[in-house]
């Protein structure tokens, strides 16, 4: 299987301290799969690697001649994975900004009939509980439907160092067993859904929403 992981911050300044907290603990799920399912393809997506316009101009709007090639590369990751990892902290009890700007740059085709899983993350003691709860709406809409475990990280400054491992290593053992009641699901459906796609192609049943309305199948 392929997965992303998708850092959901672009914050990299300071107060509050450490500067990119959400960082620690995307490279903590990133060292967790990595260790646990090397037979994966696992990369890392920062949105500080992609210069987004100010003007919001989503990927499927540009001409083919015309879109950045680093959304377009993206734009390929996202068609070629079996699964996603969302991490996010909570904004006034929402997911964050960052995360749901560089998701909506892509079409819901991209990420449709493939599995993801909620990891939410605080400097305080509620480790992003609520922003997860709009996730779940949010990532439904895309076709990404999220596994019932999440995962959610109080105190991360406390938890991870920036490598992404844990600052009190007899702490390693527990957390990686509990990153991994998400990750073992995650992983289930993906396989799951990647041998149903190959059976049956969904694209085949509803089609894409390219250029009418009409062809979402909603309201």
């Amino acid at each position: 299987m392929k997965l992303l992981i998708f850092l959901g911050s672009v914050r990299n300044s300071s107060p509050p301290k450490p500067a990119r907290l959400g960082e620690r603990v995307a490279k903590a799920c990133q060292r967790c799969l990595l260790e646990q399912y090397s037979d994966h393809d696992i990369e890392l997506i920062d949105p500080l690697d992609y210069d987004l316009d100010p003007i919001f101009k989503p990927h499927f709007a540009y001409s083919q001649a015309e879109v950045p090639k680093k959304l377009d590369d993206l734009a390929a990751k996202i068609t070629a994975s079996d699964g996603f990892i969302m991490v996010s902290p909570e904004y006034n009890h929402s997911m964050s900004p960052a995360l749901a700007n560089l998701l909506n740059h892509f079409g819901s085709s991209l990420f449709a009939y493939k599995p993801s899983a909620i990891v939410t993350y605080s400097a305080g003691q509620w480790g992003g509980v609520r922003a997860a709860v709009g996730m779940r709406s949010f990532l439904s809409e895309l076709g990404c439907l999220p596994v019932s475990a999440m995962i959610h990280v109080p105190k991360a400054q406390d938890v991870f160092i920036e490598s992404g491992e844990t600052n009190n290593e007899a702490e390693q053992a527990s957390w990686r067993e509990y990153f991994s009641r998400s990750f073992n699901q995650l992983l289930w459906w993906a396989e799951a859904a990647s041998k149903q796609r190959e059976q049956l192609d969904p694209k085949q049943l509803i089609k894409d929403f390219k250029r009418d309305p009409s062809q979402r199948n909603a309201p």
